[in-house]
């Protein structure tokens, strides 16, 4: 199928208020173009060069970019200008450079904190009980809007695990949104990808990250 019918079968399936992020890593401008022509408007991508060369050369589109990679704090400036959301802050260092970046450049900056879900030792982001530590001081972070939680389950096929992952990360999200009600904007939850994006969207997925299953594998 084309790009534009992926997406149109992936809506089909997908709530009304879960937000489709088109991960367009690796993918060329003309595929995320066939994406905006189908009415595709929001856009993943991982690498801050590739973030930022695409940024540019489809301004104007109105397109919402958000950010869901590593983010060194040497890359901020290819990224923070563009972004409307940064997905994946995955160390207190990354989250204070951001906030700073922000104070200098009079902006506030809407992030996800990346949780630490999955089993693989390699994944990066916070463990609960830093998560906590942060959101107890968020008001010291003048330029951050903490707007919810991203996570990707373990790399299985086994449902329970995937399924587990999810959970744990759901329950963790339900628990925030009530010790911390003052924190108004955090809400959303990015969980799911093109393997398991229907269960994400069991447990609660506000937003899903889709690259795959809309554009196929990356050039």
């Amino acid at each position: 199928m084309s790009i534009a019918q992926n997406i149109h079968e992936i809506k089909k399936r997908l709530p009304s208020e879960v937000k489709l992020v088109a991960v367009s890593k690796f993918h060329p401008i003309e595929a995320i173009e066939e994406a905006v022509a189908a009415g595709q408007m929001v856009f993943g991508e991982n690498r801050p060069q590739e973030f930022e060369k695409k940024a540019l050369s489809l301004e104007g589109r109105g397109i919402e970019w958000h950010f869901i990679g590593h983010l060194q704090t040497n890359k901020l400036k290819m990224v923070l200008p563009y972004a409307s959301l940064v997905q994946s802050v995955d160390s207190l260092h990354l989250l204070e450079a951001v906030n700073e970046w922000g104070a200098r450049n009079g902006k506030v900056i809407n992030v996800l904190l990346e949780m630490h879900v999955a089993a693989e030792a390699t994944k990066q982001g916070f463990y609960d009980e830093e998560v906590l530590d942060i959101l107890f001081r968020a008001e010291s972070y003048k330029n951050i809007r903490f707007c919810g939680l991203m996570g990707m389950a373990t790399n299985t096929d086994e449902q329970d695990d995937i399924r587990a992952d999810f959970g744990r990360i759901k329950a963790f999200m339900d628990y925030l949104r009530d010790l911390f009600p003052e924190l108004t904007d955090f809400k959303e939850l990015s969980i799911g990808m093109s393997g398991d994006w229907p269960v994400a969207v069991e447990f609660g997925a506000t937003i899903v990250r889709i690259g795959t299953a809309i554009f196929g594998e990356r050039a």
